[in-house]
């Protein structure tokens, strides 16, 4: 009589080749990294092959775990999927979407409950990142990031631009009469390299390198010019909200085009119906905002 698949095993394994990390699998699964190894082993026994090439830091996968990881990852992730769409006692769909903060609080926000009204039966998961996601290691069915678009292993659309502007709070707005003033103010600073510079010299200043705390969220910068001064360079469509209440201020009307919004998916993954969906209506939201 052939054996049952040991279920806990493969998931384990699953995790492991997600991750490529013993113990990040482990802090997923509520095990220990040991009981991780053992699952691994004992499925490796079961099936007569090596499932990972272990470096000095780091897991890789042999030929035969990576067709094996494949077909187990969207296995496991459509028993997820029918799961969630049970939960509360009625029937749902599950769309999980990976989004930038700053998209996420300066435009999406706003909207989602609109999509909602239109799709009540559709359950939005969001998580906030970065701007670094692996759409396929969190299980996503889309992302929306920042950037130039060129992420080979995706299909990106574009949403929209976001050119760059300064904004500050409105005291050191009254002290500013042209943009090289703003170098006697305390400059905040993205992980985006040269961003001041590239303003500076589009508003027609040379200027040398920017120095300072540098913060991964525009969200953030905005937020602490609120509440404790400062200039930031962000995309100045995400905070029309706090323009408009006077909360900061654009001294000056320089942009600088530092990328766009983009929604990106898995090239290798079938669309379901209820992403097309919701890729549709996204996309529709961002023509009338233009």
């Amino acid at each position: 009589m052939r054996k049952k698949p040991p279920l806990k095993a493969l998931k384990s394994f699953e995790a492991a080749a997600r991750h490529l990390s013993f113990t990040r699998a482990a802090k997923e699964l509520f095990v220990t990294p040991a009981a991780v190894s053992q699952q691994i082993r004992i499925l490796e026994e079961r099936l007569g092959i090596t499932l990972f090439r272990r470096q000095s830091r780091s897991l890789e996968l042999t030929e035969e775990a990576a067709i094996l990881y494949g077909g187990l990852h969207e296995a496991f992730r459509t028993i997820e999927n029918i799961y969630h769409k049970f939960e509360g006692g009625e029937y749902k769909e599950v769309l999980s979407l990976g989004c930038v903060g700053t998209f996420a609080l300066g435009w999406l926000e706003a909207r989602l409950g609109r999509f909602q009204t239109l799709h009540p039966h559709v359950d939005v998961r969001l998580r906030i990142n970065n701007n670094i996601v692996n759409i396929a290691a969190e299980g996503l069915d889309l992302a929306i990031r920042f950037g130039t678009g060129i992420w080979p292993s995706t299909n990106n659309e574009k949403i929209f631009d976001a050119p760059f502007g300064v904004l500050c709070d409105p005291e050191m707005a009254g002290r500013l009469r042209a943009p090289r003033d703003l170098l006697n103010e305390r400059l905040l600073r993205s992980y985006r390299i040269n961003e001041w510079e590239d303003w500076f010299r589009e508003a027609g200043e040379d200027v040398a390198v920017i120095s300072g705390t540098v913060y991964d969220s525009s969200g953030l910068m905005i937020q602490t010019v609120i509440h404790s001064g400062g200039a930031a360079l962000v995309p100045l469509k995400m905070f029309t909200r706090e323009l408009t209440s006077g909360q900061v201020v654009q001294p000056f009307e320089t942009e600088v085009n530092a990328g766009s919004y983009w929604l990106t998916y898995s090239k290798s993954r079938i669309m379901r119906p209820v992403v097309k969906t919701f890729r549709s209506w996204l996309l529709s939201e961002a023509l009338l905002f233009e």
